[in-house]
């Protein structure tokens, strides 16, 4: 049996797939559909200050037809607080095995924040989440942000909060920040039960070059807004690691719910060895639907099943041992890169990669660029580029680039002899693994 239960910080989860504060989490209507798909748990999109939200505040970065990030200018709710607040009560009480979390957020004043968690407190939520890192809009008003990129106020409203309220909370960090070791360790001194991570990234979507006007398009203005989506999730397993690996995280066994990028349940398995417990999503959910759940499902527990795996508890954090300073790494293992000529389509990309931005280990002579420009020869007459092994760093910079696939592999070489064929230990494609 497969058991994908979570225990976060005392909040009793069915898995650990919830939708992060954001749209998709602005009404009990949401939310109750979310469930019904099968989410088992959801932060309310934040309440908290008056907003009044602008028009045209989304804006999505494309190749073609995919879609590789969305760049977003909403602020947080702006429904009325007092419909919000019945509606989680609703909400709560029509599923209480499911985990509802509140996000808030107020101006830097004391009696704000207390008055805000003693409200969501009333509702029966089971937690209460901080947004310290909204990037955009809030900040100039002292928050969001503001509070996220300062430790001590970081610390000093985390305090607060825990002072009037007994839920379980969890303080949300922002990225855009030197470290973010500094505000996770000043969260957990404000007496924070948990962490989330990451908060959107600040960004510019970019600029019209016919009409010069930036984007999203505003009555012929923009501004600084947040970037998620598939194209931050290595910045958020970054981060994510860097805050699972805390000794103050592991020494008190810290729970980290970790956002940024999360669109399929391989994501979800990445973000589950490096240590974060629960699995926040949004973009993903703007962009496909509550549907996705689906798939995170049975594709976390297919692949539990294929390891023997039955809880999450099993491989939580197997990685994070695999991720060190860059000065323990072993300069003496070496791999060389492997071009296999049956594969090879003769586009030469590699060797233009590696004589123009790596270190002209690839020869290529006329015969071959005339093989790549007449299609029509025969098959005989072509060259194929080939690796000048006793040069090659296994920098996999052509590996990378190559378009045909399983074409070039890298191979493990003894780091002293590798000008030797013979001293190779395996001829296995190690790039997916090593990379």
């Amino acid at each position: 049996m497969i058991d994908l239960s979570i225990n976060f910080a005392g909040i009793h989860s069915p898995n650990p797939f919830w939708l992060a504060s954001g749209p998709p989490t602005n009404s009990a209507k949401q939310i109750h559909e979310a469930f019904e798909a099968g989410f088992g748990g959801a932060v309310w999109k934040t309440i908290g200050a008056k907003v009044i939200n602008v028009s045209n505040r989304y804006a999505l970065y494309k190749r073609g037809n995919k879609i590789l990030g969305m760049h977003n200018l909403e602020l947080i709710s702006d429904r009325p607080l007092s419909i919000n607040l019945k509606e989680i009560q609703e909400i709560k009480k029509l599923w209480p095995r499911r985990a509802l979390i509140v996000s808030i957020m107020e101006e830097y004043d004391r009696k704000k924040w207390e008055e805000l968690a003693l409200k969501v407190e009333d509702t029966g939520a089971d937690g209460i989440e901080l947004n310290f890192g909204c990037p955009h809009g809030m900040p100039e008003r002292g928050t969001g942000s503001k509070i996220g990129q300062d430790p001590a106020l970081c610390a000093e409203v985390t305090s607060w909060v825990r002072r009037v309220s007994s839920l379980p909370l969890i303080v949300k960090l922002t990225p855009n920040v030197t470290d973010i070791r500094r505000t996770a360790q000043a969260a957990l001194l404000g007496g924070a039960s948990a962490l989330s991570l990451i908060n959107t990234v600040e960004s510019l979507m970019g600029v019209d070059i016919d009409t010069f006007e930036v984007l999203p398009n505003i009555g012929a203005k923009s501004s600084q807004g947040g970037y998620s989506g598939e194209a931050i999730k290595p910045i958020a397993l970054n981060l994510t690691a860097k805050v699972a690996s805390m000794e103050q995280v592991q020494s008190n066994r810290i729970p980290i719910s970790a956002m940024g990028g999360i669109s399929n349940w391989r994501d979800s398995v990445e973000f589950l060895l490096l240590g974060a417990t629960s699995l926040q999503i949004c973009t993903a959910v703007m962009l496909k639907g509550f549907r996705i759940i689906e798939e995170l499902l049975s594709g976390l527990k297919n692949w539990m099943r294929s390891k023997d795996f039955s809880t999450l508890s099993e491989f939580r954090g197997k990685s994070l041992c695999k991720v060190v300073p860059f000065s323990e790494l072993d300069t003496t293992f070496r791999t060389v890169a492997r071009i296999n000529t049956q594969k090879c389509i003769g586009c030469n990309l590699c060797y233009v990669v590696c004589d123009n931005s790596a270190h002209q280990c690839i020869e290529l002579d006329e015969n071959d660029a005339l093989a790549s420009e007449q299609a029509h020869l025969k098959e005989k007459n072509r060259h194929f580029p080939q690796v000048k092994e006793q040069d090659c760093v296994g920098c996999a910079l052509c590996y990378h680039v190559c378009p045909a696939d399983s074409c070039i592999e890298l191979i493990i070489a003894n780091p002293i002899e590798k000008k030797t064929a013979g001293n190779e230990t395996s001829p296995t494609a190690l790039a997916a693994s090593l990379f």
